[in-house]
């Protein structure tokens, strides 16, 4: 068991205790939430990613819109099948450095590639069951990342792992107003669900604490100097614990398109999705070193917890609120004999992403919050197709993708900037019934620059280097 300085009075140890039981509890805010442009995912179709999504609601013959906008399914004339598989592959490269909030170095590598190669499938189902009337359903994730650094890489108190997930699950219904017009509405149920995890610098929190102690006048300046000579003793730099926190929530939204035929060869297309609010719940697990576990089991540092409403660091429950956000897009085709040309324009209200505050269900580890202040997104691009005969098609476009992170608050959970996008596609009709899509897209990403402080007062400066590349593949099949 640790022991204090004989140097120290009677009165001094609880007092020196205490500060550093109140650090130990502190630290239990560190666990951030996940920050990244990189939640959203557009990697439904593998006919729409050829030309960058462009004409994504208004070029036809593509199943997906069944849940990116339930009006077009005006132009599916029959019963149709299509799933889609897309293999999402992200990379990224931290360059720089970290330090403590004393000025010291903090050990460790630059945490290798934090990327990872998952991937995204979707299913979608469509039928013509009336004169005007079409019924669709679908599978998809809208939403969704994850990194994950070397567990002793110099950001580990930013960042470690951070694994996101919305999986939907739409019902859509449309119905032809006019030969040129159509309504489309959809009912979404979402299940999103989260694991992040970060390592806990208790060297740092017990510091911080006392500094605190002092400027706060609760600690003589004499007495604070001795207490953080103390903790240094006890709990000194590398004494790191580990921090995961997992859960899950169903949500329910819904959304609105509307389909426009201008003239026989233009079309056009809005669609509004509404926002989903969850309440994420789960457990929050916790690695103790020993040292901190030996300083937690003294008699006089555990009635000091007794009082102050238990022992931290115990495996518990947790609930986060998050919102899922709202999303505009327009769609424009126009179709001529040899080709096809589109444009799509999306926004995305991602400053409902205001803070992220966990609750814990032990009373002695106060709630986390981290702000995030968020800002909205654009997405813009121009593709189309060529079509070289009856049965083979060739696809390309270019997009730009704005982030809403920004300097001051993006951190290494997904260190993403604006990205640009350029796809190339081919479309195979091996029938009148089947019909075969394959995709592949590269992610250009500028420069993640990133000065980030961790609630232990962790700084890590530096760069990301990302880069992204998709490949998708489908099978239709038309009854």
């Amino acid at each position: 068991m640790y022991k204090f300085s004989p140097s120290f009075s009677g009165a001094a140890r609880p007092l020196a205790l205490a500060a550093l039981s109140l650090a130990v509890a502190g630290a239990l805010a560190f666990p951030q939430g996940a920050q990244a442009s990189g939640f959203q995912l557009k990697e439904n179709t593998a006919k729409g990613m050829g030309r960058a999504y462009a004409g994504s609601a208004t070029a036809g013959g593509d199943v997906s819109v069944v849940v990116n906008n339930p009006a077009a399914m005006t132009l599916l004339d029959g019963t149709y099948f299509q799933a889609d598989v897309t293999a999402v592959n992200f990379g990224t490269q931290f360059h720089g450095s970290a330090h403590d909030a004393q000025g010291r170095p903090i050990s460790g590598g630059d945490g290798g590639d934090g990327g990872t190669t998952l991937p995204v499938p979707a299913l979608f189902f469509a039928t013509k069951f009336a004169d005007r009337w079409h019924l669709g359903a679908g599978f998809s994730v809208p939403f969704g990342f994850q990194t994950e650094y070397d567990r002793n890489w110099v950001g580990r108190y930013n960042a470690v792992k951070s694994h996101f997930q919305s999986l939907d699950a739409t019902l859509s219904l449309s119905y032809d107003v006019t030969d040129d017009f159509t309504l489309g509405a959809s009912a979404i149920a979402q299940k999103t669900s989260a694991e992040l995890t970060s390592a806990v610098n208790f060297n740092a929190v017990g510091l911080g604490l006392v500094r605190q102690g002092v400027a706060a006048g609760a600690i003589p300046p004499a007495m604070g100097a001795a207490l953080a000579q103390q903790v240094g003793l006890l709990v000194p730099p590398g004494s790191d614990g580990f921090a995961k926190i997992k859960g899950d929530d169903w949500g329910y939204g819904w959304q609105l398109g509307a389909f426009w035929k201008l003239t026989p060869q233009d079309r056009l297309a809005f669609n509004y999705r509404s926002k989903i609010d969850h309440t994420l719940s789960g457990t929050a697990n916790f690695q103790v070193p020993a040292n901190v576990t030996a300083l937690l089991s003294n008699p006089t540092v555990a009635a000091l917890l007794a009082g102050a409403g238990g022992l931290p660091f115990q495996h518990t429950s947790g609930k986060a609120k998050f919102t899922t956000p709202a999303t505009a897009s327009f769609s424009y085709w126009h179709q001529a004999e040899k080709f096809g040309l589109g444009i799509d324009l999306a926004w995305t209200k991602w400053d409902v992403f205001k803070d992220l505050r966990v609750q814990y269900g032990n009373p002695a580890q106060p709630d986390s919050v981290e702000a995030y202040n968020w800002r909205n997104t654009w997405y813009a691009s121009v593709g189309g197709d060529y079509y070289v005969n009856d049965k083979l098609t060739l696809r390309a476009g270019v997009a730009i993708d704005t982030t809403p992170t920004y300097n001051a608050t993006r951190t290494a959970r997904v260190p993403d900037s604006t990205r640009q996008f350029a796809t190339v596609g081919l479309g195979y009709k091996a029938s009148e019934h089947f019909e075969i899509n394959a995709s592949y897209a590269h992610i250009f990403v500028n420069k993640a620059h990133v000065n980030n402080t961790s609630s232990t007062g962790d700084v890590m400066t530096g760069n990301f280097d990302d880069y992204g590349n998709l490949l998708s593949l489908s099978a239709q099949y038309k009854f």
